[in-house]
């Protein structure tokens, strides 16, 4: 089995954090901040190094002022997009 972190659609939930932080136009330190956290740690879960769970990923969308839902749903429409151009 494939580790998550490793695969194309984990690679895109970790771009799509980007963009959610460069939409609201949050830099890392600011984010971090907001976690209470280095921003190291953001910098980690941003590049990949740092694998996010459920739980973690809730508290960082609500740390950007994302509705959880709305993130998922749009990586889902990112994802069945990528998958039917595979086929």
């Amino acid at each position: 089995m494939t580790k998550s972190v490793f695969t194309e659609k984990y690679n895109l939930f970790r771009l799509l954090l980007i963009e959610t932080r460069n939409s609201k136009k949050l830099t890392q330190a600011q984010v971090a901040k907001r976690l209470q956290k280095p921003q190291s740690y953001v910098s980690k879960y941003e590049r990949g190094e740092r694998r996010l769970d459920v739980v973690e990923f809730l508290e960082k969308a609500l740390a950007l002022g994302a509705s959880p839902c709305e993130f998922l749903r749009k990586l889902e429409e990112h994802t069945s997009a990528e998958d039917c151009t595979r086929q």
